[in-house]
């Protein structure tokens, strides 16, 4: 995934769900980052989508409590468009397995 692929809106979050506010809620539980999360979805969601990985993590030295967090995430195609990628946060987990699939 290229920035030019990125800004035609191919990678979303779904923002007016409950799902992102729960998100929010769990981000800002544990970032001790100054940044607000407003300014950190586009650069996550690229992350994601070229890590290939349905999660990002929330090292150790920006979380308040000092442990890594993973913030896990269901990628699904959109209804309207099989061309775009729809985020729905899932749970935040302190560890994953090795093994976990893609």
């Amino acid at each position: 995934m290229n920035q030019l692929e990125f800004n035609k809106n191919q990678l979303q979050m779904d923002y007016f769900s409950d799902s992102y506010r729960k998100f929010e809620e769990d981000f800002y539980r544990y970032s001790a980052l100054d940044t607000p999360l407003t300014f950190l979805t586009d650069d996550i969601m690229l992350a994601m989508a070229k890590s290939q990985k349905p999660y990002f993590k929330l090292n150790k030295e920006n979380s308040k409590d000092h442990r890594d967090h993973y913030f896990m995430f269901n990628v699904e195609p959109s209804r309207d468009n099989n061309l775009v990628r729809l985020y729905c946060y899932d749970s935040t987990k302190t560890h994953i397995s090795k093994n976990r699939p893609k």
